[in-house]
């Protein structure tokens, strides 16, 4: 079997967001103030921590709807809590398994028209749509997501953030 648009969307997507969840997780056993972190910024000028989670779920199940040909649930960005923030992401999660593998055959070729709210936008094929906008975009807000929690004292490292592949599967030759 080969590599497909569905190996490089749906299960990093699912990655990522089980990840991000386990991140709350962390920071909570570790007594940080969910209120502040809910609002915290790296700079003034962008956007809190609880919409960084927020734009990682909408860009993951916006991915898989465009590549699918299929819609994707709406949700009402309101949440003002990590359980409220874990929830979403578990919703993001179970839409992206609930779409079969097969509604992505074709989605490489698919045509995905983005429209931003000023009248420009982009054209792409599924491919260059998932490899030069959607997987960069959404590792953004990951990472951001990441980074506020380090900023804020949550002592996360790379494992953290690579968690969903478990301990090593190779041993050292002794």
């Amino acid at each position: 079997m080969s590599f497909t648009i569905y190996d490089a969307s749906a299960p990093v997507f699912t990655n990522a967001l089980t990840d991000m969840q386990a991140w709350l997780d962390k920071a909570l056993a570790e007594g940080r103030k969910e209120a502040a972190l809910m609002e915290a910024r790296l700079a003034p000028d962008m956007l809190p921590f609880s919409r960084q989670f927020q734009i990682a779920s909408d860009t993951a199940k916006a991915s898989v709807a465009r590549l699918t040909g299929v819609e994707a649930p709406a949700m009402a960005d309101d949440e003002s809590s990590f359980d409220e923030l874990k929830a979403r992401l578990q919703r993001t999660i179970d839409y992206i398994a609930s779409v079969d593998r097969a509604a992505y055959q074709g989605g490489d070729a698919r045509e995905v028209v983005l429209k931003f709210p000023n009248g420009m936008g982009y054209k792409f094929t599924g491919a260059a749509y998932l490899t030069g906008f959607a997987l960069p975009n959404f590792f953004f807000h990951v990472t951001t997501a990441y980074a506020l929690l380090r900023a804020h004292g949550v002592a996360l490292g790379k494992p953290d953030f690579l968690q969903h592949l478990g301990p090593p599967n190779l041993v050292a030759a002794a």
